[in-house]
């Protein structure tokens, strides 16, 4: 009985070892396909800073109106995937990627940009949102991956040398229709939740006590006001097994591309 007790558990141990070199074999192949992917579309776009051209710009923050805008030719990505919305840029991390929308939000959990099954999934807004008619939270997910790729850098944000940088409170997002500049003014991360997820608000008074909420979160006080006339884009990923990483930001400027 005994020598059966030890080789059941030596079986399960064994099926335990298979079973994680398995994981960590297709991990990593995810993650290679990921960092191909990402170079091929670095190497496809060019992703440039420009001034505003001035008659088509509403600046939301007096403050802001000298900051740049970033422009991107959405031809070529348009060729891989017709479902590209936007392009987003936050600084002071990895974060520089095309986005993508699709009629759900778990399509691309498990797509990569090219729509190619990959684990590590792809940056994709919410598909209640549209990047022509902002709502009043635009929400943009991804996954947290640990080598940084996707939003896995997202957690830079919650060190003290990237608060303490005015320069990473900025985040772009470009459009084939509107280029726009966002300002960060909250940061945090939480056991999981969906009540930041909502994308528009019955009332005004609604709204106040979401900016509220969402504010009273961040791990750092920031300067920037937020009204409820403001519009905000949300950006959510996994912490861990159990949080969320999540920042918001509000809109400042608002480029027309004609």
């Amino acid at each position: 009985m005994k020598n059966k007790i030890l080789i059941l558990v030596a079986i399960i141990f064994l099926i335990g070892i298979i079973y994680s070199s398995v994981h960590i074999v297709l991990w990593m192949k995810d993650n290679e396909q990921t960092s191909q992917q990402i170079q091929e579309i670095q190497e496809l776009v060019v992703v440039e800073e420009q001034e505003p051209a001035i008659a088509d710009v509403i600046v939301e923050d007096a403050v802001h109106k000298e900051e740049k805008l970033i422009g991107v030719d959405f031809a070529p990505l348009m060729e891989i995937n017709s479902e590209v919305v936007g392009w987003i840029q936050v600084k002071g991390t990895n974060i520089n990627y095309p986005f993508v929308q699709h009629s759900d939000n778990s399509y691309y959990l498990k797509k990569s940009f090219d729509r190619s099954y990959n684990s590590a999934g792809w940056v994709f807004l919410d598909y209640r949102n549209s990047m022509t008619e902002l709502d009043q939270n635009t929400i943009i997910y991804a996954h947290g991956r640990v080598d940084g790729t996707m939003f896995g850098s997202l957690k830079n944000t919650l060190n003290r040398d990237w608060f303490d940088n005015q320069e990473n409170h900025i985040l772009k997002i470009s459009t084939p229709f509107y280029n726009y500049v966002f300002e960060v003014f909250s940061i945090y991360h939480i056991k999981t939740t969906d009540d930041y997820l909502y994308t528009n608000f019955l009332n005004e008074e609604q709204y106040r006590q979401f900016i509220d909420l969402i504010r009273n979160r961040s791990v750092y006080t920031f300067p920037t006001s937020v009204g409820p006339t403001d519009k905000i884009v949300t950006l959510s990923t996994c912490y861990n097994n159990a949080e969320k990483m999540v920042l918001h930001a509000k809109l400042i400027m608002t480029e027309s591309r004609g």
